[in-house]
């Protein structure tokens, strides 16, 4: 039996954050260390022994150079590639169009090198030690059924999820009274809204939606077995088509959306496992003081080493 993997999304170039260069390589911690060296080591400690980066072709040196030589001390480190050239047979894309698919696309673009079961972050979120010892725990001890696919998110509370600096996106998740997810809704740019709640508008801030502090919510955080690859890839043709009719220039086939297609389908169950923890990231450039922060709050406690690497 394969053991599970960790894919961290990291092919982003961040435009909410300046635009300049990846924030994924920005130095948060006192040995370099960028947030994304955080999330690994948590991965590590909570067992998982191989780690796969989705990044860009083009920024493969840099990458490895700030990121993958520290960790390969603790972990096996692979290496996708997520291209514009990669899937296009599926799908007819607009001329000139050069903005990445969407998260689906990422996690494809990966589908060479994942053999078993494995878990899914964003390389720009602080996920927490716990996230990764829950999703760690349930692909060890899952696997589909014959008649239903067994699927896995970490979700938190709305509240513990929200920046200062600007509005964020989130996946909305309605679950059901045995812990199942039912359905997750894309919502973009929530904001905070008093009381540890949120507010998101539809009609470009004319009315606006609260949502409670404790609503929970989808931060990427996703654990599948491996049948996840083939669904994903047979269904992202119809997704993209109907996300480019959409929006031609910027339509994507975020995870949520295969998701929903399964849900709907009854092909899968997602266990929606909790996490107590607080988020925290680097989405607006304005974060960066409250993450480097924390982090030193943390190493003070005794949670992270100072050097995670020992370099």
């Amino acid at each position: 039996m394969e053991k599970p993997v960790l894919v961290v999304l990291a092919a982003g170039l961040g435009s909410r954050y300046g635009g300049g260069g990846l924030k994924q390589m920005d130095s948060m911690g006192s040995y370099g260390q960028c947030l994304i060296d955080y999330s690994i080591y948590d991965a590590r400690r909570a067992g998982f022994e191989t780690v796969i980066f989705v990044i860009k072709k083009d920024l493969e040196a840099d990458f490895r150079e700030t990121v993958g030589t520290r960790v390969e001390r603790g972990m096996e480190v692979r290496y996708a590639f997520q291209s514009m050239d990669d899937l296009m047979g599926l799908a007819q894309l607009p001329l000139g169009r050069t903005k990445p698919l969407g998260t689906t696309h990422a996690v494809l673009s990966a589908r060479h090198l994942v053999k078993g079961s494995f878990a899914v972050i964003n390389a720009d979120d602080y996920y927490g030690p716990e996230a990764f010892r829950v999703i760690y725990d349930y692909l060890l001890h899952h696997t589909d059924r014959p008649d239903c696919f067994q699927y896995a998110m970490v979700g938190y509370h709305l509240g513990k999820t929200l920046t200062d600096h600007g509005g964020v996106n989130r996946g909305v998740c309605r679950t059901n009274r045995d812990g199942l997810l039912e359905s997750i809704d894309e919502r973009l740019g929530i904001e905070k809204d008093g009381e540890g709640g949120g507010r998101f508008s539809l009609d470009g801030g004319e009315t606006w939606t609260h949502l409670p502090g404790d609503t929970l919510v989808s931060m990427n955080f996703w654990g599948f077995q491996h049948s996840f690859m083939k669904e994903a890839e047979a269904r992202f043709p119809k997704l993209l088509r109907r996300a480019l009719e959409e929006n031609p220039n910027k339509g994507e086939v975020q995870i949520p959306l295969v998701i929903e297609d399964m849900l709907t389908r009854g092909r899968a169950q997602v266990r929606a496992l909790s996490s107590g923890e607080k988020w925290f990231g680097v989405t607006h450039r304005e974060d960066k003081p409250a993450v480097v922060q924390a982090l030193r709050e943390k190493t003070a406690q005794g949670l992270y080493p100072d050097n995670l690497w020992g370099i």
